[in-house]
């Protein structure tokens, strides 16, 4: 966790602690006490991080009952999605255009050309990502759900390669094998293997990897910033009307089917309280990325997923129950260090780039304890949503 917040420097904050500090006296030899705007700071990183992991967790863990035949019984993943896009598409456009909580980005506007070459692909991919992963929920344990999700730093870093938006190095790729391998460790102890749905998870995968580089190619390139709330509000309508076209093909067959073999002839109609605090948790989860990215780094949300992880697949094994093999935690145990790496080698990159951005700057650099502190509030954002790409929604 802490690694995590040491990439950047915030804006302002360094400064203002080296103000503080310098008008407080301390007795010879005592280390002198952090500033409150610091500490302030601090623990108000701390709790976006424990904001998001228990609302990424319950998300996660409210799908699988949902999906899970065992548990609710609402094995219809498109339309579980389609829901979660219409509560979402409305509730960012009440809070953009009612509430006007956020202003929709202005330079560049968003004309109907930019519309259909940014956000239109990335509405498709985001369309996709969600129905397979939502769709593994099915067939896959919790845990190894998670242990397969370790493999998108490889997804990203390879399509990144391939589409030349990152360069080849040979020491990240021979980690990317190192983390294929624990992840395939992983997938060979698996007590309830199913490849259909390792391949509907793992198509998932690669369809959030082609979509976060995209994000970098088609809208952070051109200088389109958008926030959580304003991408819902542009791509989740699109991702809505993606899913109505696997929708009709797919499943409303078998909502018929369903509705023919149930005694009132009707088809099965999701319950309002599940459903709806489902989708709030869902919109909530995105306002809390909006909080934790804003706030401190996307590095550090990478770095606060691998705790949620490891909670994840002790959640699965001690509640739900599911059967984790100790070939599972030593695959998963491996790709765990080869994430681990990842972002330790992503960590050093930006913590250069910083070096280099202040000797440029020739800004005069804090006392070490206050800057430790500072860092966990980094003021480059791009920086931080390059960062993004590496990780995972949920």
């Amino acid at each position: 966790m802490g690694a995590g917040g040491d990439d950047t420097t915030a804006a302002g904050k360094g400064v203002g602690a080296m103000e503080v500090s310098s008008s407080t006296t301390t007795s010879p030899g005592a280390a002198p006490p952090p500033a409150p705007s610091v500490l302030r700071s601090v623990l108000l990183s701390y709790a976006y991080v424990g904001i998001w992991i228990s609302l990424s967790f319950s998300v996660i863990v409210y799908n699988k009952y949902i999906l899970d035949p065992k548990m609710y019984g609402w094995p219809f993943p498109i339309s579980l999605t389609m829901i979660h896009m219409g509560f979402c598409a409305s509730l960012a456009a009440a809070l953009v255009r009612v509430l006007r909580v956020v202003d929709v980005p202005s330079s560049p506007p968003m004309t109907p050309r930019l519309y259909a070459a940014s956000v239109v692909p990335i509405g498709a991919l985001y369309a996709l990502s969600l129905w397979f992963s939502n769709s593994a929920y099915i067939y896959l344990s919790v845990s190894f759900i998670q242990m397969l999700k370790a493999l998108m730093p490889v997804a990203v870093y390879s399509l990144a390669v391939a589409l030349r938006t990152d360069a080849f190095r040979r020491a990240s790729m021979l980690n990317m094998l190192g983390i294929s391998a624990g992840v395939a460790v992983a997938a060979y102890g698996e007590a309830r293997f199913d490849a259909f749905g390792v391949t509907l998870q793992l198509a998932a995968v690669a369809a959030e990897a082609t979509r976060l580089v995209l994000i970098q190619i088609l809208l952070t390139s051109r200088g389109l910033k958008l926030n959580p709330i304003t991408s819902l509000y542009y791509i989740a309508p699109c991702c809505l009307a993606f899913l109505t076209v696997p929708w009709y093909a797919v499943e409303l067959p078998r909502l018929r089917a369903a509705a023919a073999a149930s005694p009132g002839g009707q088809l099965p109609r999701p319950d309002v309280f599940v459903f709806g605090t489902n989708s709030l948790c869902a919109f909530a989860l995105n306002l809390a990325v909006f909080l934790l990215v804003g706030k401190t780094s996307a590095l550090t949300m990478n770095v606060a997923g691998v705790v949620k992880d490891w909670l994840l697949i002790a959640f699965s094994w001690t509640v739900i129950k599911d059967t984790v093999t100790p070939v599972n935690l030593v695959g998963y145990g491996i790709a765990f260090l080869g994430v681990a790496y990842y972002n330790h080698a992503k960590l050093q990159g930006l913590k250069a780039k910083e070096a280099e951005r202040k000797q440029a700057a020739a800004v005069p650099k804090t006392d070490d304890d206050e800057e430790a502190g500072a860092r966990l509030l980094p003021d480059n954002k791009d920086a931080a949503a390059g960062d993004a790409a590496s990780g995972h929604k949920n």
